[in-house]
């Protein structure tokens, strides 16, 4: 197995018995970047002179003084503020932008003895659905999704092992969908946002992505993530536990691929001894795609307004829609829309708490050919307003 293909608890693994070295490691990574660049096109900026620099420091870092994540590879979404790095959102007003801060989640990283690759693609602000340059890695014809395409793309191609997105509608669980990867939304605010664009305080979510769910362990523990329940047992066993089969209003929306997995996912799932219910949510959830694109447009209008202000004619068409309230919602709309997703919260708990999980789709369907569109985000963008955990 080539380094670059390692997971980061492998990498870890490998740094402990010392049949490799960060700077070995990075090396591999930046000739896997190399030859699949041209096609993927995951990165918004990448200095293979810093990653060196980076390695070898790492590698000096006596074995005591080692973080948790020492010379792990993440890919950082370019709407997170690096220091040493440019963030520049994929729009033509901060191209070159360079803050000279980290955001509060990548000094986490650093201090973790994290190995910072470089900047990911996004669509603009991440705020609309037209993708940036970057293709799926499994099929450069269709889009890995957005608005953390080069993050989910990265990953998903062995160009990194960890990822950074963000999630304001479906911007972290669609990519990881279409990309073959594993990606995590935690609950809203349990990783700080200082320091990454704003687009709606109320949505706005750090999203985290790896190739297995214990690498995805290994960064909710650098993060500080904890649940309040107590947690099941391990290994967890399938046979006894329950598990719910949910369909929301946009089922209709639904593609034969999605339909297909959710059918094959309840067939595992009882074969293996589980009990599967099939549900639907009441009529009253039918309104939480609308309160996410009431509180959406009235929170967009608040944050694009410097942009909008200095540089009018290079912000997209969405975003200036966003700011002259093109649907005319009030103010009574927006504190309506609030009242409504408090409303429904707890009782989504309430279902929750009967199930060891609930599976619903995250897309329509297999990632869509084009790289003009990301994709939809219909399927995820009630889970958003409800705060909860997704993977």
């Amino acid at each position: 197995m080539e380094a670059y293909q390692l997971s980061a608890t492998q990498v870890l693994a490998r740094y402990k018995d010392g049949s490799l070295t960060v700077e070995e490691y990075a090396r591999s990574l930046l000739s896997r970047i190399e030859q699949r660049d041209a096609t993927v096109k995951a990165w918004a900026y990448l200095d293979p002179e810093y990653v060196i620099e980076q390695a070898k420091a790492l590698d000096q870092t006596p074995a005591e003084q080692r973080g948790p994540l020492h010379g792990v590879a993440v890919a950082v979404k370019d709407v997170i503020y690096t220091k040493d790095m440019p963030t520049q959102f994929n729009s033509p007003i901060y191209e070159g932008h360079a803050p000279r801060v980290d955001a509060a989640s990548v000094a986490i990283l650093r201090e973790a003895g994290a190995l910072l690759l470089g900047k990911t693609t996004t669509t603009e602000f991440p705020a609309t659905t037209v993708g940036p340059k970057t293709s799926n890695p499994h099929d450069p014809s269709r889009t890995p999704g957005g608005s953390s395409s080069g993050s989910g793309a990265a990953v998903g191609d062995f160009q990194a092992p960890l990822g950074l997105g963000t999630q304001t509608g479906g911007s972290t669980i669609r990519p990881g969908s279409f990309n073959g990867i594993y990606a995590f939304k935690p609950t809203w605010n349990s990783i700080s946002r200082e320091g990454q664009k704003v687009y709606a305080l109320l949505f706005d979510t750090l999203g985290l992505y790896a190739r297995r769910v214990d690498d995805l362990e290994l960064l909710a523990d650098v993060f500080a993530l904890h649940d309040d329940a107590t947690p099941p047992p391990v290994p967890f066993c399938v046979r006894g536990a329950k598990f719910a089969m949910l369909k929301t209003v946009v089922w209709p929306e639904v593609g034969p691929g999605t339909a297909a997995a959710m059918e094959k996912a309840a067939k595992l799932l009882r074969a293996h001894g589980a009990e599967v219910d099939e549900l639907e949510l009441p009529p009253e959830f039918d309104d939480m795609p609308h309160h996410h694109r009431v509180v959406l447009h009235a929170e967009g209008r608040v944050a694009f307004l410097p942009e909008y202000r200095i540089a009018p004619d290079q912000l997209h068409g969405f975003l200036v829609g966003h700011v002259e309230n093109e649907h005319k919602y009030t103010r009574a709309d927006q504190l309506r829309a609030w009242d409504g997703m408090a409303a429904l919260r707890p009782k989504v708990d309430a279902i929750a708490a009967g199930y060891a999980a609930i599976i619903t789709p995250s897309v329509p369907d297999e990632a869509p050919v084009g790289l003009e569109s990301t994709g939809s985000a219909n399927f995820c963008s009630s889970w958003t307003v409800s705060r909860s955990h997704v993977y």
